[in-house]
């Protein structure tokens, strides 16, 4: 049955409202991806800013390229981890507007729900953004210490991560933040089984950006199909 709401959700991905939310999504990641570089080389310069001289010898010039060249490298290397996270919190931020188009294409007699607010959703996507950027920093080390269990600790946290936060955008647009906690609860192992499928993509370059709108739209039609069984 989730293969089945995520074939529904895949079917629905030329919709003009899903497109939008994709692009919208990049755009203001790749432009935070820059803004974080740039503040980096900012720092940078300003530390080297004074030349440092050592005992025999002298002024010391080459440690701000040495630490600019590095920081790059250290900013493609955290951008192959964090891209996604980064994306799906970002993307979050405007996944409204996929339930709706969800929902009046499968579900049109449900009535209208009222619109997030821009400072509900822009708190909820940086709070969502902190905890899926903290765990997968987290997740590194452990990548580092149990690298034969990396792939499993890579799609069972990030499947965990999405499917919760998937499913409650879904369920408190119906029942509220309570209900859908609640309903969260009730379904957990439902819901982490769906949110790890979500997580499968996340391995393949530019098929991964696609999984905020498929997660959203997937997790609307495994709400409505599990609150009707009640």
């Amino acid at each position: 049955m989730i293969l089945s709401d995520f074939a529904k959700a895949l079917a629905q991905l030329p919709d003009p409202r899903f497109r939008s939310v994709l692009w919208r999504g990049i755009g203001l990641t790749i432009a935070l991806l820059v803004g974080v570089y740039a503040a980096l080389l900012w720092l940078i310069d300003w530390l080297t800013a004074d030349q440092i001289s050592l005992p025999g010898v002298g002024e010391v010039t080459w440690i701000g390229d040495l630490l600019s060249w590095g920081s790059l490298g250290l900013m493609i290397l955290l951008s192959v981890f964090l891209m996604i996270p980064v994306a799906s919190a970002i993307t979050s931020l405007f996944l409204d507007e996929v339930a709706d188009a969800v929902e009046d294409k499968h579900y049109p007699a449900l009535p209208p729900v009222p619109s997030t607010s821009f400072a509900d959703g822009f708190r909820d996507t940086v709070n969502f953004l902190g905890v899926l950027m903290g765990a997968n920093i987290a997740a590194l080390i452990l990548y580092l210490i149990f690298p034969f269990a990396a792939p499993f600790i890579f799609y069972g946290l990030n499947g965990y991560l999405l499917g919760r936060e998937y499913f409650q955008l879904a369920a408190s647009r119906r029942e509220g933040r309570a209900g859908a906690r609640a309903r969260w609860k009730q379904h957990k192992g439902t819901v982490w089984a769906a949110g790890c499928l979500m997580a499968l993509p996340l391995s393949f370059p530019l098929l991964n950006l696609f999984i905020p709108i498929l997660g959203a739209a997937t997790f609307t039609h495994l709400y409505h199909r599990l609150s009707a069984r009640g």
